[in-house]
């Protein structure tokens, strides 16, 4: 019996490599060394033949435990199908994934074969065009896969207003004025997106632009599709819009190229498109989400920039629909 319960623990390494060699046709022993800890930890792991490999063990989060059965089946059947991603692979019984025991309770893993290539560049348009024609891809290809038994629908609740009650609940924003207005951009906000006539489809639902690799042909290879799940196709458009313009960014140029690429491959609906600046919105108010539901866990100050983020929000909503706000 411990005296301090853990929220999350860190794997010792070696209980990682003893956990790969148990499980995986691997050539070993392996080698592991931890690359970043917070949502999930995320291991390099190298066989005795040089063999690279990533190895992500989920965080457990707020919004529930990791969805990787859906996640798994999706990026085998995008894999399938051609679409450049890193798909899983499997265990020495063909699962895609595992479940581990860790003193806050189970954790699932995932083993990846590490992806060649370089890291896309935040100003190159080439880049940004190839992120977009591989989520075209993606999206052409969900429409051919069925998400049974998906743990996550990415709609209004999941991205929006449970994260919006997190923050609340978290204690975070202390001026009551200042959450009172994060609800009534929310509420405008969804008010807004309702009343589209909105596409559905299977999303990765973390596309911010680095989230891949840029290999030898130039494509974009697509991983950490932990965010994923069935949702508004308008919101996966997003999520590299809002990464051009959040936090004191501003690179529309980079977006101008995404929806080239992505238009040669795909048509997007003029209710798409509009959606996608409303979903800059959500977007946000979903990151502030995430981290204040681990205000308990990093402590409040390493959180403590969601309280100013409303004025973020308040001029996005200002100069993209002031029109629409009279």
């Amino acid at each position: 019996m411990l005296d301090f319960d853990p929220l999350y623990s860190t794997p010792r390494v070696e209980a990682v490599e003893r956990f790969i060699d148990a499980h995986y046709s691997l050539a070993g022993p392996v080698s592991c060394r931890l690359l970043q800890r917070g949502l999930n930890d995320v291991y390099l792991i190298v066989g005795s033949n040089a063999e690279r490999y990533v190895f992500r063990l989920s965080h457990r989060r707020a919004r529930g435990p990791a969805d990787v059965k859906t996640e798994t089946a999706f990026l085998t059947h995008l894999a399938q199908s051609g679409v450049p991603v890193a798909a899983p692979i499997p265990t020495r019984e063909g699962a895609l994934f595992l479940r581990g025991s860790a003193p806050e309770g189970a954790r699932e893993g995932v083993l990846f074969r590490a992806l060649d290539g370089r890291k896309p560049q935040p100003t190159d348009a080439g880049d940004a065009l190839a992120n977009g024609k591989t989520l075209a891809l993606l999206h052409n290809a969900a429409e051919t896969f069925s998400p049974d038994g998906a743990l996550y629908r990415l709609d209004l609740e999941h991205l929006l207003f449970r994260p919006l009650a997190r923050i609340r609940d978290s204690g975070v924003v202390e001026d009551a004025d200042v959450y009172g207005e994060l609800e009534t951009i929310a509420a405008r906000t969804a008010t807004a997106i309702e009343a589209g006539n909105l596409t559905r489809t299977y999303c990765h639902g973390d596309c911010h632009g680095f989230n891949a690799r840029i290999n030898d042909a130039g494509e974009a290879v697509f991983f950490d599709f932990d965010d994923g799940g069935p949702g508004y196709l308008a919101y996966d458009l997003s999520v590299f819009l809002w990464a051009q313009v959040s936090f004191g960014r501003s690179s529309t140029a980079m977006w101008d190229a995404f929806i080239d690429g992505y238009r040669a491959i795909r048509e997007i609906t003029p209710d798409d498109f509009e959606a996608a600046q409303r979903f800059v919105i959500v977007r946000h108010i979903w990151l502030m989400g995430e981290y204040a539901s681990r205000a308990q866990e990093w402590g409040s100050e390493a959180v403590g920039w969601i309280a100013r983020e409303a004025n973020f929000l308040r001029e996005w909503e200002s100069e993209q629909f002031v029109d629409r706000l009279l």
